[in-house]
């Protein structure tokens, strides 16, 4: 399994592979053309209120995953689709956020890690 996470807002490179979307909301000031985006996977994000509840406070960092994982465990069919691209080679999840280490993508490879292991 091939997957790498890289905010959004950075220039994409040829080593990126399948450049995917995992927030529920687009970006901030980016344009569809711009982003250079494959896929834009909703279905995997955090719902609107683990979201707003969260806010990117590190403090809530251990609750968000736990939280989040079991958003995670009810999306069957998200994680299907998920799965189906990560099989087919290289993924890079795309995030917004400024918060580097404490996001979803980062939730989100940690979640898949565990799955796969």
């Amino acid at each position: 399994m091939n997957i790498s996470i890289k905010r959004v807002y950075e220039e994409p490179e040829p080593g990126d592979g399948l450049r995917m979307l995992v927030d529920r909301l687009w970006p901030r000031g980016l344009s569809k053309e711009d982003a250079k985006i494959d896929v834009w996977l909703k279905s995997v994000a955090p719902s609107n209120d683990l979201r707003k509840w969260y806010q990117h406070d590190v403090q809530k960092w251990p609750e968000f995953k736990k939280r989040y994982f079991s958003e995670l465990d009810a999306e069957k069919e998200a994680l299907s689709e998920l799965f189906e691209y990560i099989k087919k080679g290289k993924v890079t999840f795309l995030y917004s956020a400024k918060e580097q280490l404490h996001n979803n993508a980062v939730a989100l490879k940690e979640y898949i890690d565990m799955v796969l292991s």
